[in-house]
């Protein structure tokens, strides 16, 4: 991944539009996947393609205005998840902006049975909170990609450990500490961190926090 590790950083801030013009950037590539960032400017959009694969898209800020087959189907806000469904055209446009990450899987990715293709989902929305527990929900579970989402109650966290891959954090709701490598850092909700392959990384919350985790393997 380009983004650089152990900071805590924005898909927004450091993917700003430019005016009258859309921007995309490709910022990981591997096995079959990719993950770019793209910003559309206050009224622009990208017209209507159909795609042989599902793709996500998670919306770092701004709204925008999904059409499939020319009829506008779904809006899409800060914190949104969305599944494109596959072989159909589809198409975005913004009035006032909108920054998002897309995900381009695989044909034979296993998506847990909850992404319904063409839907929006709100991530924070999908993992409820429990008292003293950490709940963890895959959305992708492959040999090579894993996206989770997880959510934490005061005095939980995860210990020390390092992972196999390259991972990505996008903070959902709440704040935590990440300690990387032995260094503290205090993310927010619509900010992002990311981990090299084998970064020594810990969790802690001090109250209600989720997040979700994109990792390579």
């Amino acid at each position: 991944m380009k983004d650089q590790a152990g900071r805590v950083f924005s898909v927004a801030k450091d993917n700003p539009w430019a005016p009258g013009c859309t921007l995309s950037s490709s910022v990981w590539a591997g096995h079959g996947y990719d993950l770019s960032h793209f910003s559309l400017a206050p009224e622009t959009s990208i017209s209507e393609e159909s795609y042989p694969a599902t793709k996500l898209w998670i919306v770092a800020d701004g709204t925008g205005q999904v059409s499939v087959q020319k009829q506008n189907v779904s809006t899409l806000r800060t914190g949104s998840l969305y599944v494109l469904p596959v072989d159909t055209p589809v198409g975005v446009r913004t009035k006032d902006g909108l920054i998002y990450s897309e995900l381009s899987l695989r044909k034979d990715t296993n998506m847990n049975p909850l992404l319904k293709s063409g839907c929006v989902f709100q991530l924070k929305n999908l993992v409820p909170y429990q008292d003293g527990k950490i709940v963890n929900m895959n959305l992708i579970d492959d040999d090579h990609l894993m996206l989770a989402l997880m959510s934490f109650t005061k005095g939980t966290g995860l210990s020390e450990h390092a992972a196999p891959g390259e991972a990505l954090i996008f903070a959902l709701d709440g704040e935590a500490v990440i300690t990387y490598e032995g260094e503290p850092h205090t993310i927010h909700a619509g900010e992002n961190f990311k981990f090299d392959a084998g970064g020594k990384h810990a969790v802690t919350a001090d109250g209600p926090f989720k997040m979700a985790l994109l990792l390579t393997k």
